[in-house]
């Protein structure tokens, strides 16, 4: 009788894949080898529903979350965060791809392919009976010489203030693959230009907090612009306050415009119309008193972390002091940085050196739906930018700004440390082809788990070619032959169809730590899986 799969794939009604394993009879524990193929099972599944997305002719896929949220991306971290993974090693893939997110930004999907295709190879040496540890032995043995071929084989390349041509194309790499495709060029002078601004180059440093990216539904995505300053998306509290701020003295304040109020329950029993009057007097005296205080310190524009009343709002219209009402908590922050003020929490602690400075504020207007957002321009403090993405629906707009986040990143990875190696399969064949060569060299049982990682390494090449519509196999072994035969490590799978193999020529470069990083995550999280030898779940036992 033919044995039944151990698993299937399956999809639940919004489309979302998910793995059921199933149950021998109830039971609880699976262990030894059979543990170990489950899990490479579950592993293999998860890390091929993100192949299809590798290289620049990656395929998107859509994504519905329980609420009906449509996310449309081909950025593995997203795919993989976003699907509900139950089985516990495919969670631990999840928890892979977010690592080289969290750390590099860009190459998410090839870690997670990489690490599926190590242990599919590793399946075959399991079938050999070799032991799992000799395996997970060689396997960093081996990733060890990939690591010290991805040295040799690296280039510096060369960028100053003035010349950022080998970033821009860096980051157009990076952009290749993403929906924004189209729009590359302007996307990655984007990222480079935010970069730059922001970078401390003597420290080798990007702090990411001083780029904001924000979206607005509407126009295409050539409108995205990139604003030297900071954008919010709110609009003057007043309509009839200026719309445009010049030589902007900004009091940033997160006390509210309002009377102050016992802090207890209280009620106030008011009998008569004198008393109210008082009341209403009081109210008017406080509000002016607030008023007066900003006036005095010289600011004509004031940003307030809460919202004020009508009548605080009049008074504030009639004293000519333009204001912005609920601007969040993290946009305060960096509107004091920008414009180096401070965030003055109580009206008296207010000075005219606490204030910040901006060359102009202007409120800005979006088609025909009264959609207003404010742009802090000219600031004092220049290092901070706001990229504003434009596009026909939230979709593009969301998945514009997380191509913009792995762009900016592949920028960042590069002002600390600018050594490239080559994309397109380039670096994978030529590790590939080094691997090989030092398990030759090696006497003992190891050699095979080398040449089984030299062969998992040929699956990202596959996978590109696959994907770009070209013969794999053809393909992979041509260029191959032709690293070996030319001694170049710069030829790789040719996805756009250019007529050249040559990566160098192409300008497909990928940063040096974020290739060295997938092959030590993918090897270090391969290991701990050919580790676990048992699984006793707890509970499952039903009398």
């Amino acid at each position: 009788m033919a044995q039944q799969p151990q698993a299937a794939m399956a999809y639940d009604e919004y489309g979302r894949p998910f793995i059921i394993v199933r149950e021998q009879a109830r039971k609880t524990r699976t262990h030894g080898l059979e543990a170990i193929k489950s899990h490479i099972l579950a592993a293999r599944t998860v890390s091929n529903i993100v192949r299809t997305s590798l290289g620049p002719r990656g395929l998107d896929k859509i994504l519905i979350s329980p609420d009906g949220e449509i996310t449309v991306t081909n950025d593995g971290a997203t795919i993989l965060g976003q699907m509900e993974v139950e089985h516990q090693i495919a969670k631990l893939l999840v928890q892979l791809s977010r690592s080289q997110d969290d750390e590099i930004g860009d190459g998410t999907t090839g870690v997670v392919v990489l690490a599926g295709a190590l242990l599919e190879q590793s399946e075959e040496l399991l079938d050999r009976g070799i032991h799992p540890m000799r395996i997970a032995d060689g396997f960093e043995r081996a990733c060890a010489v990939a690591v010290k071929e991805l040295d040799r084989i690296a280039d510096v390349v060369e960028f100053s203030v003035e010349n950022t041509e080998n970033l821009l194309k860096t980051a157009m790499t990076s952009l290749g693959s993403k929906i924004v495709s189209k729009d590359h060029q302007h996307f990655a002078q984007m990222a480079v230009d935010a970069v730059m601004i922001v970078a401390d180059l003597e420290r080798k440093d990007v702090p990411f907090d001083m780029i904001k990216v924000t979206g607005k539904v509407g126009g295409s995505l050539a409108d995205t612009s990139l604003v030297k300053g900071v954008v919010i998306d709110k609009d003057m509290s007043h309509p009839q306050m200026p719309r445009t701020v010049h030589d902007a003295k900004i009091a940033i304040l997160t006390c509210p415009f309002e009377p102050p109020r016992p802090k207890t329950k209280h009620k106030l029993d008011i009998t008569s119309v004198e008393e109210y009057r008082k009341l209403q007097a009081y109210e008017k005296g406080k509000f002016e008193d607030m008023i007066k205080r900003v006036k005095d310190t010289g600011a004509n524009l004031v940003i307030c972390q809460w919202g004020f009343d009508d009548e605080a709002n009049s008074l504030l219209m009639a004293n000519d002091l333009p204001a912005v009402r609920w601007v969040g908590g993290p946009e305060i922050e960096l509107i004091a940085i920008a414009t180096q003020g401070r965030i003055v929490p109580r009206f008296e602690d207010l000075s005219a050196e606490k204030l910040g400075k901006a060359g102009v504020v202007r409120e800005i207007t979006f088609g025909t739906t009264r959609d207003k957002m404010i742009v802090i321009e000219e600031c004092a403090n220049s290092k901070a930018v706001t990229i504003l993405v434009r596009g026909s629906n939230k979709m593009i707009v969301d998945e514009a700004k997380r191509a913009l986040h792995d762009a900016i990143c592949v920028v960042r990875n590069l002002v600390v440390n600018n050594r490239v190696v080559y994309g397109g399969g380039a670096a994978e064949i030529s590790c590939s082809l080094a691997v090989s060569k030092a398990a030759d060299e090696i006497p003992s049982i190891e050699q095979y788990a080398m040449r089984a990682f030299a062969s998992a390494l040929d699956a990202i090449p596959l996978a590109l070619a696959e994907n770009s519509g070209l013969s794999p196999i053809e393909t992979l072994a041509e260029v191959k032959s032709r690293q070996v035969m030319e001694g170049n490590s710069k030829l790789g799978i040719d996805c756009n169809g250019r007529g050249e193999n040559d990566m160098k020529k192409q300008f497909v470069y990928d940063p040096l730590i974020s290739k060295r990083q997938q092959y030590l995550l993918a090897t270090q999280m391969v290991r701990a899986i050919l580790k676990i030898d048992d699984v006793i779940t707890a509970g499952a036992m039903d009398e």
